[in-house]
């Protein structure tokens, strides 16, 4: 990727802007997945959260060129709230086409900034995060009023949001089949992270915080220490003395998303171990699907979206016992049914939706 620190009066016209308190170079998922699909129809500016002034230099606008048509901002200010002066004063325009918004924290932006249309892409119940403050949910308020239409990323959200809003339209988190299933690269050798580990192995990728059952993970791997669990992704709000330790649990860190089907191949079983508390009570994860695009046995504890949707092919959990019985047992027949679900289901297909629901409202 490029960087280009570039004053106000190189910076480009952009159609739609982002809003998003996920880092672009953070774990690839939703917000990726769609906004590189829109760039095909417009000029994005992605705006994250702030990173703080530099006393040492000047607070320009820089932004990282991920594409010709995606370039990711960094403000260099101390808080949300200074972001829409920023952008105001660095920007050659205050009128956009589209605002898209990932979290309501960012709502001060509509203050400085003009929008035609503005989308609340709701992937997650942010306010019911660690660490949500009060504040988030008076400006998740806010932005629900100013929002002309609301996408959700699972069932779960849509049923909340629908009650709050008058346009809200669900559109669960979609999968790269061909990206997962690893058509080009299966057979690889084992990464060289996974080599030392025997098998069976069972894996989980993605962020390691407090929405995962670290007591169950504890718990069964004791009751099956032939088996290895292998945990993949950063840690997060979380502290690394908080998470189970034991000689078949193993931490592998970060990977890059092009890097996961290559340690996925490598799973016997995929694992969702997620606690069932207020930060996953909404949540319908993607990677259910990228596991089914591996097709690897699925466990899962209880999250409504993974049971009302997924039981006749996800084996689900309640506790370690079940946990064992289910390594004991792998789920069987559970070909046909993935195959059925993941033809009906692309990022393609969600994107192109979403543009020209979005193309309507701007005509």
């Amino acid at each position: 990727m490029k960087t280009n620190a570039s004053p106000s009066d190189a910076s480009p016209n952009y159609d739609l802007i982002v809003f998003c308190h996920l880092r672009w170079d953070f774990v690839y998922q939703r917000p990726q997945h769609i906004i590189s699909r829109l760039a095909k129809d417009y000029k994005i500016l992605v705006v994250e959260e702030p990173i703080g002034r530099n006393a040492n230099s000047k607070a320009l606008f820089t932004r990282r060129e991920v594409s010709s048509q995606i370039h990711v901002c960094q403000p260099p200010v101390d808080n949300i709230s200074e972001i829409g002066p920023f952008l105001k004063k660095h920007l050659k325009t205050t009128d956009f086409a589209v605002g898209w918004f990932y979290s309501a924290a960012f709502v001060s932006v509509m203050e400085t900034l003009e929008f035609e249309t503005v989308v609340y892409d709701c992937m997650d119940e942010l306010t019911l995060f660690k660490g949500a403050s009060q504040q988030l949910i008076e400006q998740e308020e806010q932005l629900l009023a100013a929002a002309d239409v609301v996408y959700t990323g699972g069932k779960s959200l849509y049923e909340s949001k629908k009650l709050r809003h008058h346009n809200v339209f669900c559109f669960p988190s979609s999968v790269d089949v061909a990206h997962f299933a690893n058509e080009h690269g299966s057979g690889k050798v084992k990464p060289a992270d996974m080599a030392p580990i025997s098998g069976p192995i069972v894996g989980y990728y993605g962020v390691i915080d407090e929405r995962i059952d670290l007591d169950l993970i504890q718990k069964t791997a004791s009751k099956n220490p032939e088996t290895s669990f292998v945990m993949i992704g950063p840690i997060c709000k979380i502290e690394e003395s908080d998470l189970p330790q034991a000689d078949n649990i193993f931490y592998l860190g970060m990977k890059d998303y092009k890097e996961l089907p290559d340690y996925l191949q490598y799973f016997d079983i995929a694992m969702m171990p997620f606690a069932l508390n207020d930060s996953t009570k909404f949540i319908s994860p993607t990677k259910t699907l990228e596991y089914m695009s591996a097709y690897k046995p699925i466990i899962s504890t209880k999250i409504k979206d993974v049971e009302r949707d997924y039981s006749h092919c996800v084996t689900l959990i309640d506790d370690e016992n079940d946990f064992t019985a289910a390594l004991q047992n792998p789920s069987a027949g559970f070909t046909a049914a993935y195959t059925e679900i993941l033809a009906n289901t692309s990022w393609d297909n969600t994107a192109a939706k979403m543009s020209l629901m979005i193309k309507k409202m701007i005509a």
